[in-house]
């Protein structure tokens, strides 16, 4: 390989993902240069090239972007409008979620100790961090939580894996005191691909309610047509015993 057509590939991947206002995945740049070159390298010497000036080239959610350099943050605050913040229930069902993903509501509720809301999931829905996976193959099919490529990207994850673990929770004053025996915290994982006990919400079926609603309308139906048919059925016998009596009143010559 050239260093010509590495040094393209180079401008080019650099154009895309100045031009770009997401971040974008490294099987999308794969494409747009040509195959004998390492989109790894390529992306390296651009984080190299950028490490030291005003914007980073970093990775965010496993796709790739151009961010300020942290240090430069405070030169870019600038006053505006305070966006309400989370309520606790909502942050503690949002760790919950990412830590237990794919995590059910009764299972929320257990973890915590309290009842959650519909509510509180319905917040962290449409903030975009939260999302329906599927349905749990259980009694009733209660529905699935995992999170999503805007919660990385809000908290500056490059993957899920990237949330703290027990050492570091309780560096950071998470957890007081003394913890019980085992306790620990579970590896995350937000694989978009649903688990052996999940179906997919797409693939409804009438439950059990909904099959008996069909049934109770199919019903006055169904007796209407069998008092119509009784109905009928009655005529029938009241004409044939009309003309059986009519034979009986009448005198024997009238039967020539």
């Amino acid at each position: 390989m050239s260093p010509e057509l590495f040094d393209e590939a180079v401008r080019t991947v650099e154009a895309l993902l100045f031009a770009s206002a997401e971040p974008v995945a490294r099987e999308s740049l794969m494409e747009r240069i040509p195959r004998e070159v390492d989109i790894d390298d390529v992306l390296q010497t651009i984080a190299d090239f950028y490490a030291g000036r005003g914007v980073n080239l970093v990775k965010v959610g496993g796709r790739w972007a151009f961010r300020t350099a942290a240090d430069l943050a405070t030169l870019l605050v600038r006053e505006q409008a305070e966006q309400k913040k989370l309520s606790r229930a909502a942050m503690e069902t949002l760790a919950i979620l990412a830590y237990h993903q794919p995590v059910t509501r009764a299972e929320i509720e257990s973890i915590r100790g309290v009842s959650t809301s519909k509510g509180t999931l319905d917040v962290l829905i449409e903030t975009g961090w939260a999302r329906m996976r599927g349905r749990r193959r259980a009694p009733g099919r209660p529905v699935t939580y995992g999170t999503t490529q805007a919660f990385l990207e809000h908290f500056g994850l490059a993957d899920i894996g990237d949330l703290p673990g027990l050492s570091e929770l309780r560096g950071a004053g998470f957890f007081d005191g003394q913890l019980p025996a085992g306790f620990d915290v579970p590896a995350p994982t937000d694989s978009p691909q649903l688990q052996d006990d999940e179906d997919p919400i797409e693939d409804e079926e009438p439950t059990e309610a909904q099959a008996e609603l069909l049934e109770e309308e199919t019903s006055p139906q169904e007796g209407e047509e069998a008092v119509n048919s009784e109905a009928a059925e009655s005529e029938d016998g009241d004409s044939q015993n009309s003309t059986l009596e009519d034979g009986a009143d009448s005198e024997p010559g009238d039967r020539g």
